[in-house]
């Protein structure tokens, strides 16, 4: 059985001082919910502040992005190097980050390729724009992000001890994230249960495909996540904006807990 996991987007938001206030209001409820592996992916500013009071807690920590260099003249970029010291796990192609930023499937392959090598668990993001969607097309597109985002991996083998995948994906419909309209559950599940473990099927073989934990992502609410954790094929999510909100996300966790 796959672990739930819920991992909190904070994106550009708290400063060092409101992610200090938000994780002391967060750690409490979180703790309690032993069945469910909880990540907060806070800004780079705030990760050490963040990372102090998870501390002894199953809380794990993420970033929200990475260079896919170890170091080199890149202004303004995190090296996987730097974040293998701060944190376990990385977002990798959000869905903002190719829309605003010109990220490509082949920049989200070395960066997977980079996370992989020094031992950081990717969070890999694929979701269909509206117009996509609306023309019929969220197949090609979730197929054509899964094998490039993954060309030239040989993953089949990198499972764990505890029989779980090196990383996870999120499946985030983009017309749904910070629109409030999700996708519904069933409709979610079934690309997740038609397109993305057939694509990770063919490329790696059935055991890495059935152990790796795929999320949903796109206006996820305590209202609505139960509806999705329901699906035998979502295995938790990778939440925005309600993960600013210590009760929404404290909920939103509790209702993935097995």
């Amino acid at each position: 059985m796959r672990k739930p996991l819920v991992a909190g987007n904070w994106k550009m938001y708290k400063t060092v001082a409101e992610a200090r206030h938000l994780v002391s209001e967060m750690v409490p409820g979180l703790q309690a919910i032993e069945s469910v592996e909880k990540v907060l992916c806070p800004p780079f500013t705030a990760m050490l502040a963040v990372r102090a009071l998870l501390e002894g807690t199953d809380i794990g920590l993420g970033a929200q992005n990475l260079h896919w260099e170890t170091s080199g003249a890149y202004t303004g970029e995190i090296s996987p190097l730097m974040l293998a010291e701060l944190c376990q796990y990385v977002i990798i192609g959000h869905s903002e980050r190719r829309a605003y930023f010109g990220e490509v499937d082949d920049l989200v392959n070395r960066k997977i390729r980079a996370a992989l090598m020094h031992g950081l668990i990717p969070i890999m993001c694929v979701g269909e724009t509206l117009e996509e969607f609306e023309a019929g097309i969220t197949e090609e597109v979730i197929d054509r992000q899964i094998r490039q985002g993954l060309a030239r991996m040989e993953l089949g083998d990198k499972i764990g001890q505890q029989g779980q995948s090196p990383m996870a994906i999120a499946y985030e419909p983009v017309w749904a994230i910070g629109t409030g309209k999700a996708a519904t559950a069933l409709g979610a599940n079934a690309v997740v249960a038609n397109v993305i473990r057939p694509v990770l099927t063919e490329l790696f073989g059935e055991e890495f495909a059935s152990s790796t934990r795929v999320l949903y992502g796109g206006s996820v609410k305590p209202e609505n996540a139960a509806d999705f954790f329901n699906q035998d094929d979502i295995d938790g999510a990778l939440v925005g904006g309600a993960s600013l909100i210590a009760t929404d996300f404290i909920s939103i966790t509790r209702a993935a807990a097995i």
